[in-house]
């Protein structure tokens, strides 16, 4: 299976590593995946910000770089959320078969248990794209579960925002980090080692508060824990 890899602007600017580990895990599972140089932002920052005569031209321009694959995989529940349903709104036609990479595993290659080992205590963070938007639902926490060594504890309020929302945070920082140290504190109950999300923005947020406490509980994206193995640990 042909893929393309949507790392998105903040993976490729902040964390290089989630896109590796997308890259090595699919890669393990069978597909062949391309990294088209030519793309760039989604422009969803743009669009949130109500700036969508410049937000078009940056989605016109995906559709283009992504045509002819099998699927384009984003190991980010937001920006697939921006392509698959506001690109329309735009008049812009979305590439087809968009995929959160959670969404990819398990109703493209129908993969659950995808080999990792990872012997931590995690709590998982279901942003509010792919809680509200992409609706993953347990697919995060069967693919989590089936990971050998790990112990998977339930998050307490894991359906309230963190409180980055994008700009959001930009234009009332004063709510979004107070809507952050509830979170921290939800996540300081559970005793866990790593905080999972499907979204590096939400855990930027989180574990830059977290570092600011000194809370000891480390941020992983979920692709670099599935991508772990005992070969190569993460």
């Amino acid at each position: 299976m042909r893929v393309a890899l949507f790392v998105t602007c903040v993976n490729d600017t902040l964390f290089p590593g989630t896109g590796r580990a997308t890259v090595r895990l699919l890669e393990r599972l069978g597909c062949r995946v391309e990294f088209p140089e030519a793309q760039t932002c989604c422009g969803q920052m743009h669009f949130n910000t109500g700036y969508r005569d410049d937000a078009r031209p940056l989605a016109e321009r995906v559709g283009k770089v992504f045509s002819g694959y099998d699927a384009v995989v984003m190991p980010s529940g937001s920006c697939a959320a921006m392509v698959r349903e506001w690109y329309p709104t735009l008049g812009v036609e979305a590439p087809s078969g968009v995929y959160e990479l959670t969404e990819f595993l398990m109703d493209v290659l129908k993969v659950e248990d995808v080999g990792a080992y990872f012997p931590h205590t995690v709590t998982y963070h279901p942003t509010c794209h792919s809680l509200r938007s992409l609706r993953l639902g347990e697919r995060p926490y069967k693919l989590l579960s089936a990971v050998r060594g790990l112990t998977l504890v339930p998050l307490g309020g894991s359906d309230e925002c963190c409180g980055f929302g994008g700009t959001f945070s930009l234009k009332n920082p004063a709510v979004s980090a107070a809507m952050g140290t509830d979170k921290v504190r939800n996540v300081l109950d559970t005793g866990a080692e790593v905080l999972c999300a499907a979204d590096n923005s939400c855990l930027m947020h989180i574990g830059g508060t977290m570092r600011r406490e000194r809370a000891g509980v480390r941020v992983m994206h979920l692709a670099q824990i599935l991508a772990s193995t005992e070969e190569n640990p993460a």
